[in-house]
């Protein structure tokens, strides 16, 4: 995040004696990036954040992949992977590489037996379906349908559940987000031109601190393999924190879209980016104004970028059919573009109420067991009438 915050208690200068209401001194923790080069936070601690008291077995998370080099236009129906009752169980991976993980999730149940921090990679959550809150030690952030729910690597975490109907689109990257660097001025701050601006942002709130000892499970992912800790006191005892390291979201229904007289490339609906991809949203808008435009896209070859679309909602006018929750994937290599009759179909159309995330990675992505178990079949073929 490009910005300072604060919440809750905080001594006047950093480094320095903090002292409990019995005369005891809190624990200070820096948490930094790149060493102590970038953005950072210090938190204020009940306990001493280090009161590691067990460690259990490893076990492996490594993706199962199936296919290392796709050269095929493939479609995949998301909401065919099962719900599952634990949150980590829950995780699909379904395409990767070494930037990016792309995983699907229909957990049931909130986290309640165990925390999770993912110490290799920034985690971007997609909420398609459900609502509740992410718990971490900067507080609480509520989020729904929409939400981009963004929880830099190092973080521990909790997500709270309303009910079991939950859909999650995950973006794993091992390098941090951050807002396209044509919409972010000298100092940071999002420009009068970008499509989102930091009204837009939902930070931590509600700073709750639990002051207890006990026996505490924290699951911390790292190089695709779990780790699980047990530390003598909870995650959440902060008292206090200032920053700019911290997690945050945005809802893509406040996404302002870049409009012109005739069809806009995909760029302009960029969101976030991360070392060798980028993230886009597709949300409702006005279709191109000239009066010969066409607002179907055109075909588009894909020199050096995978194009991964997730779709949420509402119809789009370049494919025949589309499910929510379908993913396509137009690799590098080849063409992609309307299926037949889509051009036609869409001149003199006015608006789209289109809801879709893009990924697009300029490495090629590499298919996971998993992902054919949810394919569609002869997808690739769909452009021949």
């Amino acid at each position: 995040m490009p910005y300072y915050t604060t919440l809750g208690e905080i001594p006047h200068k950093r480094h320095t004696q903090f002292h409990k209401p019995d005369g005891g001194l809190y624990s200070e923790q820096l948490v930094s990036t790149e060493g102590f080069s970038d953005t950072y936070s210090i938190t204020y601690h009940v306990y001493p954040p280090t009161l590691v008291s067990a460690i259990d077995e490893a076990y492996s998370v490594a993706p199962e992949i199936t296919l290392v080099n796709n050269t095929q236009n493939r479609s995949f129906q998301g909401f065919s992977v099962a719900p599952a009752d634990d949150y980590l169980q829950s995780r699909v991976q379904v395409l990767v590489n070494n930037d990016v993980y792309i995983s699907l999730a229909a957990p049931k149940q909130s986290m309640k037996d165990y925390f999770y921090r993912n110490s290799s990679a920034d985690e971007l959550i997609f909420i398609h379906e459900g609502k509740g809150k992410l718990l971490t030690m900067y507080g609480e952030i509520p989020f729904g349908y929409g939400d981009h729910v963004v929880i830099p690597r190092g973080v521990t975490y909790q997500l709270e559940f309303e009910s079991e109907n939950n859909r999650l689109f995950i973006v794993e990257s091992f390098t941090p987000f951050r807002f396209p660097k044509r919409y972010v001025n000298n100092h940071g701050q999002l420009l009068e031109n970008s499509p989102l601006c930091e009204r837009d942002i939902k930070i931590p709130q509600n700073l709750i601190t639990h002051d207890e000892k006990g026996d505490f499970k924290v699951l911390i992912k790292k190089s695709d393999t779990i780790f699980p800790y047990h530390f003598a006191a909870h995650p959440f005892d902060v008292v206090g924190w200032d920053g700019c390291h911290y997690p945050w979201s945005f809802s893509i229904h406040d996404f302002e879209p870049i409009t012109g007289r005739v069809h806009q490339p995909p760029p302009v609906h960029q969101t976030v980016e991360a070392h060798n991809f980028v993230m886009c949203a597709f949300v409702p808008r006005l279709y191109d104004y000239h009066p010969d435009a066409i607002p179907a896209p055109y075909n588009h070859s894909n020199v050096d970028a995978d194009e991964v679309l997730y779709y949420v909602d509402g119809e789009f006018m370049s494919r025949k059919h589309v499910d929510r929750g379908q993913i396509t994937l137009h690799p590098i290599g080849l063409v992609h573009g309307p299926h037949p009759g889509a051009v036609e179909k869409s001149i003199g159309l006015t608006e789209t109420r289109e809801l879709a995330v893009m990924v697009d990675t300029f490495k090629p992505l590499k298919l996971t067991r998993q992902a054919f178990e949810i394919e569609e079949k002869g997808y690739y073929k769909s452009w021949v009438e």
